[in-house]
């Protein structure tokens, strides 16, 4: 009783984004929750460390030194800034910024590619003094598209990843087909709504920029995250690949590691450890029976029915609390692994669903503030769109 009143507390709190006149936030809830675990004698402290996956925090914060890297060697500026002129025609620069989020997102934690796309967009197209929307749309959109492809293209694949123990290349295998239908249909649905906008006028000439680049840090993170991703695929455990990675590319004379430390986020990680425990107290409790049978009577195993549910969480707790609640019962499906891939996909496309249903569309929205202003309905008005399309795909393709 007293976990499952502790773990609905913190998913309330996660759903609100915080609590009513107080200064407490998504991870003080993770925190607070976790803690009560402990307080109130459901797990042991012993128990609670040993709640806390860490293969996944290690991934995670691997991953996230060797994506701090590439940004301050400039990669991420230049792929978008060589896109951006290369595409002459409206229609083509939308596809072309939708591509290009996708790809990098598929490799790379897709909130790192939206903050650094948005503003570049927002610049480079500005002068154009035409709508931006539907490319910052695209950037968005399209980097949630493409971070489905992958167990490291965003934090709840990765955490999908370490619960189920499926391969990275078979998970990339599953899904990258399903985010390159999608990525075509968020073009599709984005050229019929702006239709005006990309057919206002016939060519595009945009002015270069200077992008700052260090080559000798560009050349060495771009080695090391090709001999990474080629150990993914060889089948090595990613969390110690990461790692690795990202120590090398802690060895090194030109960049103080305070600019890399200062690009971790630390939240974040403290948020995962939180809400492990919290997960972990529910599953000693009566709670997990509960949801077991409900998953069973709620017929999960359906592919459509599982998506609908996991869409429906994750744009009311998040997408990564919403995994952390399927945790419990998508072992017990018929096909576990099946089970696992369509929780990637559903909570993944959902976020697409409204401007609150990813933390990439925030960061792309507060980024264009001033230069586009993209509100509730301008967004759902093709996300709602492209998320219902997407996921209906995602649940086809994974049958």
């Amino acid at each position: 009783m007293v976990a499952t009143a502790i773990f609905l507390g913190t998913y309330v709190v996660l759903a609100l984004g915080r609590v009513p006149g107080l200064r407490v936030d998504r991870t003080g809830a993770a925190i607070i929750g976790a803690s009560l675990m402990v307080a109130t004698n459901v797990l042991s402290l012993d128990e609670a460390y040993r709640a806390i996956h860490l293969d996944t925090i290690v991934l995670l914060f691997g991953m996230m030194i060797v994506v701090a890297n590439l940004r301050l060697s400039g990669f991420f500026s230049l792929v978008a800034e060589w896109t951006l002129e290369h595409a002459h025609h409206p229609l083509t620069l939308l596809a072309a910024t939708a591509v290009t989020a996708a790809v990098l997102s598929a490799f790379f934690v897709n909130d790192t590619v939206c903050l650094v796309m948005a503003p570049l967009v927002a610049e480079v197209l500005g002068a154009l003094r035409r709508n931006l929307v539907p490319y910052l749309l695209a950037v968005a959109m399209g980097s949630n598209i493409g971070s489905v492809a992958t167990l490291t293209g965003n934090p709840q694949n990765m955490l999908i990843g370490s619960y189920s123990g499926i391969a990275y290349g078979t998970f990339a295998r599953a899904l990258t087909p399903v985010a390159a239908l999608s990525v075509i249909v968020l073009i599709a649905v984005l050229a019929v709504l702006y239709r005006r906008e990309l057919a206002g006028y016939k060519q595009v000439t945009l002015v270069p920029r200077i992008v700052e680049v260090d080559r000798t840090l560009l050349a060495k993170s771009l080695a090391v995250t090709v001999v990474m991703v080629i150990f993914f695929f060889a089948g090595w455990p990613i969390a110690e690949v990461a790692i690795v990675a990202g120590a090398l590319l802690l060895i090194t004379r030109r960049v103080h590691p305070e600019q890399i430390y200062a690009q971790v986020d630390w939240s974040l990680l403290v948020l995962f450890a939180g809400l492990f425990i919290v997960v972990a107290g529910v599953e000693k409790s009566s709670l997990e029976s509960d949801l077991a049978t409900w998953a069973g009577r709620a017929h999960l195993e359906n592919g459509g029915v599982l998506s609908a549910v996991a869409a429906v969480l994750s744009n009311i707790v998040s997408n990564v609390p919403a995994v952390l609640v399927f945790k419990p019962f998508i072992p017990h499906l018929p096909d576990p692994m099946l089970g696992w891939l369509r929780l990637a996909m559903a909570s993944t496309l959902a976020g697409n669903l409204t401007i609150l249903g990813s933390i990439a569309n925030l960061i792309v929205v507060e980024r264009s503030r001033g230069v586009a202003n993209i509100g509730f309905w301008e967004y759902s008005r093709a996300g709602i769109p492209v998320g219902l399309i997407t996921i209906a795909i995602g649940v086809w393709m994974l049958r």
